[in-house]
């Protein structure tokens, strides 16, 4: 019952946190949009997302649904929590502590999003889970669970391929070795990479774009990334769990019972070690955690069970939920972007106005990228509603976003929205002619866009623009282009043929 309590509190909270004010964000209307085009792989991302886009597809493809998986893959996750410490004979205030220190964590942040992060975090978890269970019972069945989560979790999102960095040589330099001996090992290795051969034959197929990816990443947003920063980052995504994080590293070291997983100790090390030299962003480690949750719980709920220590007891129960408390207003989307403002200072003091670019903006990242999108796709659909009837439109955009958002919210079904951004360069139809050529610009060269256009049309002018100052979309251009004086579609597989010779 105390379990089916937490996870009914992980759904209410979830959804408790979602804000009106707010749209999707930029992420989830190109995870959603991959519902429409399914694949063994994606630009941007494995599989896994468009599978689980397709069934919101055909659930609705309301809100609710979208919020739905994140919760539910974080409730998964606590449930993870929770099996292990029983694994580990954890006692009821282990579980308890275990449970309530996931569930006050930044995962609240992380499960709201629809992103293949959140599947991300339960699959490290499994995974770790499926070690423990392995080397406390010594039953070959936990190396093929293993293999099969890794398999999932890497169809889902390549970043688990960090645990296997930071596990391997953790594994070598303890008594755990012995697990290389072992057929079995070999054969789950077999098993995992049978599992996920489609996806790499996909990447070779299609001459392996996910290394252009990490590359524009790298260019783009990574270069940006100070490895204090990522450091300061791991306090303040598990901040209320944090003793406990550092009562598992202990235990793990010295904790007889622990002593089948000391691997886990050079494991976190290794693994965070790995992202701060790659300058990774700091929620690609938010899977390491979770596990040492469990172990950290075990361990205190042993050591707080015998005289005067036992009234820490309530101690650890009190810091995840006073952090939570302190932190609501700053972490959750619950305050409107007026109220934010307000208190400006404080996101910035904490580092929050911090983006990717690596400049401070006037809100967090994230809740900038939850505006415009609805007034765009709005003012899209009214600019098409007055095109002449029986014209076949192109709306072209300049990224990703744009081009999902107007596909997810705009009435008219029969338009669909494309880029030369991400997976949608795959998804031009160009069949038909193309009457009436929709170009949604970001403001910094719309100017430039014009002029460069409208020589190709006999009309041409600028219909609207995103209002909302506070979007990251903010003035946001949509220019009409109308009576080509070129085949727009030629033009377009030209420019196309052009892009992809530089992926």
């Amino acid at each position: 019952m105390l379990l089916l309590g937490f996870i009914v509190a992980k759904f209410l909270f979830q959804y408790f946190l979602y804000n009106p004010h707010y749209d999707l964000q930029r992420d989830e209307y190109l995870h959603l949009d991959q519902a429409n085009h399914l694949a063994w792989g994606f630009t941007s991302v494995p599989p896994v997302t468009s599978w689980i886009s397709y069934i919101i597809q055909m659930l609705g493809n309301s809100v609710f649904w979208v919020k739905f998986f994140p919760a539910l893959f974080g409730a998964l996750t606590i449930l993870v929590v929770w099996k292990t410490i029983e694994e580990l004979n954890g006692n009821l205030y282990a579980l308890v502590l275990g449970a309530t220190c996931a569930l006050l964590s930044v995962l609240l942040r992380l499960n709201f999003l629809y992103q293949p992060n959140t599947l991300d975090v339960l699959c490290w978890t499994a995974f770790y889970f499926s070690l423990i269970k392995y080397f406390s019972q010594e039953k070959q069945k936990w190396l093929y669970i293993a293999a099969i989560i890794f398999a999932v979790g890497f169809l889902n999102k390549y970043n688990i391929v960090f645990l296997l960095i930071g596990l391997i040589p953790a594994v070598l330099l303890t008594g755990q070795r012995k697990v290389f001996n072992q057929r079995s090992l070999y054969f789950s290795i077999i098993l995992s990479l049978l599992l996920i051969s489609p996806n790499l034959y996909w990447q070779y197929i299609n001459d392996f774009p996910v290394f252009y990816h990490l590359k524009e990443l790298t260019r783009i947003q990574l270069v940006h990334v100070n490895r204090w920063d990522f450091l300061r980052e791991q306090v303040f995504y598990f901040i209320g769990a944090l003793p406990v994080i550092i009562a598992a590293l202990y235990g793990v070291l010295f904790y007889a019972p622990f002593k089948k997983y000391r691997f886990l100790f050079w494991t976190f090390l290794f693994t965070l070690a790995t992202f701060i030299y790659f300058r990774a962003k700091g929620y690609y480690a938010i899977g390491l955690y979770p596990i040492y949750i469990s172990l950290g719980a075990v361990f205190l709920g042993d050591i707080l069970s015998k005289g005067w220590k036992n009234y820490l007891r309530p101690v650890f129960l009190v810091i995840p939920v006073l952090f939570y408390v302190l932190l609501f207003n700053v972490f959750y989307s619950v305050e409107s972007p007026e109220e934010i403002l307000k208190n400006r200072e404080v996101y910035q003091k904490l580092g929050l106005l911090h983006w990717e670019d690596g400049k401070d903006h006037v809100l967090p990242q994230d809740f900038a990228d939850m505006l415009g999108w609805k007034e765009l796709a709005r003012k899209v659909d009214a600019i098409c509603s007055h095109l002449p009837k029986g014209t076949q439109t192109l709306i072209y955009c300049d990224n990703y976003g744009q081009a999902g958002a107007i596909n997810y919210y705009s009435k008219n079904k029969t338009l669909k929205a494309v880029s030369f951004n991400a997976d949608y360069i795959n998804w031009f139809k160009l069949e038909k002619k193309t009457d009436n050529f929709i170009r949604v610009k970001d403001f910094d060269s719309r100017d430039e866009e014009f002029q460069k256009t409208s020589p190709f049309f006999n009309k041409s002018y600028v219909a609207d623009s995103v209002n909302n100052s506070l979007a990251r979309e903010y003035k946001t251009t949509i220019f009409v282009f109308m009576e080509p004086k070129i085949d727009v579609n030629q033009r377009l597989r030209s420019e196309i043929e052009k892009e992809k010779k530089h992926l």
